[in-house]
């Protein structure tokens, strides 16, 4: 399991780097997207795919565990409104299936990180 501590010691959390990745590649799939959505669509999935990884790097900077779990829950909302996002973007016709194969992967194994992660740091476990 992943270990919690202080400073800068989020960068080696593997969730928080997969998270990393997948706000990269949802930067390059928005400026893919037509200039008419670069102000709404466009926008509205970088920040969403910003929100995961600076989330989980808040939660690791947290020292009650009840914060901790809050923000990995901010993490996780922020997580499917990207996963919408870019729902929106395919069903729209800008981006294709094959297009979000790689985004749609990292979403499910963050997802699965979020959700062990949040249970090793509840309230209540020791």
């Amino acid at each position: 399991m992943e270990r919690w501590s202080v400073g800068r010691a989020h960068r080696r959390l593997v969730v928080w780097q997969r998270a990393m990745e997948l706000t990269i590649e949802a930067r390059a799939l928005a400026q893919r997207l037509p200039a008419s959505e670069r102000f709404d669509l466009a926008r509205q999935l970088t920040r969403a795919a910003c929100s995961v990884p600076a989330n989980i790097a808040e939660a690791n900077g947290r020292h009650h565990r009840g914060d901790q779990v809050r923000f990995l829950s901010v993490a996780r909302g922020s997580l499917m409104e990207l996963d919408t996002h870019l729902e929106i973007a395919e069903r729209s016709g800008y981006l294709s299936e094959s297009d979000l194969g790689r985004s749609r992967a990292l979403i499910d194994n963050i997802s699965l990180l979020i959700a062990r992660l949040t249970r090793s740091v509840s309230p209540g476990r020791t």
